[in-house]
């Protein structure tokens, strides 16, 4: 019963990721089902017991990037790991097709006719919990709102990583990242924090390792 299981909870995962690197090359519309099929090596009736439909599995996809992620840090410390962790999150997308088709499909999800919007408020959580570690330190301006910063940050990494992609291929999203903070420190850090925080990918990618 145990390797029964083992063997659903794997093919559900190959599944994940083969939608993912379709969904990834086509977006939803142009990623079939048959596609999907022949990238996972296995049967549409596989794929229709783990997902009931093409939506269901892109659903599926959104939610499971951040699942995927392993660098994701679990002991809040502040802003300058909060900082970090956007410049990770920006090298994921450049290498990671799973977190890239989860972030695809999260933006275009209109076209699967879905609307969810939880995997947004996890990373608002995320980044919140970091902000209110920051707050703790002494790092954030009076007036500074976490809950508030935490979700136009969310949106600010969403639009310039579209943007990005469009004119790059996410090559330049790390300098993006770091002009989106560079506007947006002022709002709420204090100038003491603010001079001593750093906006580098490289320091982001040896913390991580």
């Amino acid at each position: 019963m145990a390797g029964r299981q083992q063997r659903a909870v794997r093919t559900r995962e190959l599944i994940l990721e083969a939608a993912a690197e379709v969904f990834d090359e086509s977006g939803f519309a142009g990623g079939s089902i048959m596609r999907i099929t022949e990238r996972a090596a296995t049967t549409q009736g596989a794929i229709y017991f783990h997902f009931k439909s093409k939506e269901g599995l892109a659903r599926a996809v959104i939610m499971y990037q951040a699942a995927h992620l392993k660098g994701i840090p679990q002991k809040p410390s502040g802003l300058q790991q909060l900082i970090d962790l956007t410049f990770y999150l920006a090298r994921e997308l450049q290498r990671d097709v799973v977190f890239r088709a989860g972030v695809r499909l999260a933006v275009e999800q209109g076209e699967a006719g879905l609307s969810e919007y939880s995997i947004y408020q996890e990373w608002i959580e995320c980044f919140r919990v970091e902000l209110a570690a920051a707050r703790t330190a002494g790092e954030l301006l009076p007036e500074a709102e976490e809950g508030v910063f935490a979700a136009v940050l969310v949106a600010g990494f969403t639009g310039s990583q579209v943007m990005s992609q469009i004119a790059s291929g996410r090559v330049d999203l790390p300098e993006r990242i770091a002009n989106l903070w560079r506007c947006l420190l002022p709002g709420i850090a204090t100038p003491e924090v603010r001079d001593g925080l750093v906006l580098d990918a490289e320091r982001s990618r040896e913390r991580s390792c």
